[in-house]
């Protein structure tokens, strides 16, 4: 593993230990006619296809593998995980029999601190990582900049703060109703902690956090059967 562990590594590494890895392997087998699933793997899809060749993809958080199969026209694929026995069970992931991308790489780290060689991928993915095992903040939006090729795509999906998976606490309830109408500093503060320091993000957030680095291609929202989610497509400028 390179580099430090964060907080966030240590925690998804303890939480995807061995047991929890296999059941979750487990239920990835009963996902083939969960709609939320379907909707993940066809964004994905579309996202492959507008690239006019083939690419090299970074799953970020690949867990067990389970979009692998969602892939089309890559070449190299690498998957990284703080969890060893997620990646374990990423050996033989969902679909395996229909994954197309030409080789794949397994490696253990932490988003947030690993370092890949500067311009090594051209797509970045990351589904039901961001904005909730790991923060959605600078260090993210830094290392997806730089280890994508000029023109390469980062796309993710968030935990939105508006999701009922999130509890309506009546600081949470005064603090939203107060957002639209506070002065800048005020707005500022107020977002930070309804969105946790970036645990959640919604459209606004992501785009003040991608900045000058990217340019947002397209934004959607999207319920699962655990959140509301954002579905970001972004381009490296």
């Amino acid at each position: 593993m390179s580099g430090f562990v964060t907080q966030w590594g240590r925690k998804a590494a303890d939480l995807y230990a061995a047991d929890y890895a296999r059941r979750y392997r487990e239920h990835d087998d009963q996902l083939a006619n969960v709609d939320a699933y379907r909707a993940f793997c066809n964004w994905l899809r579309e996202i492959c296809g507008r690239f006019s060749s083939m690419v090299d993809a970074l799953d970020l958080g690949c867990g067990t593998g389970r979009y692998f199969a969602a892939l089309t026209n890559v070449n190299r694929l690498v998957g990284l995980d703080a969890s060893a026995s997620m990646l374990a069970e990423a050996t033989h992931p969902i679909d395996a029999d229909r994954i197309s991308a030409r080789s794949i790489e397994l490696v253990e780290g932490d988003a947030l601190t690993f370092e890949f060689p500067p311009a090594s991928f051209d797509l970045i993915y990351a589904v039901g990582v961001l904005a909730e095992h790991t923060p959605f903040d600078a260090r993210i939006v830094a290392n997806a900049a730089r280890w994508l090729r000029p023109g390469g795509r980062f796309a993710f999906t968030t935990v939105h703060p508006d999701s009922a998976s999130i509890r309506r606490t009546l600081s949470r309830t005064i603090g939203t109703s107060l957002v639209p109408f506070a002065p800048g500093p005020a707005r500022r503060w107020l977002r930070a902690k309804l969105t946790a320091g970036g645990q959640y993000a919604d459209e606004a957030l992501i785009v003040d956090g991608l900045g000058s680095l990217f340019t947002v291609e397209t934004m959607e929202r999207q319920e699962s059967e655990a959140h509301l989610h954002c579905l970001c497509v972004a381009r490296k400028r």
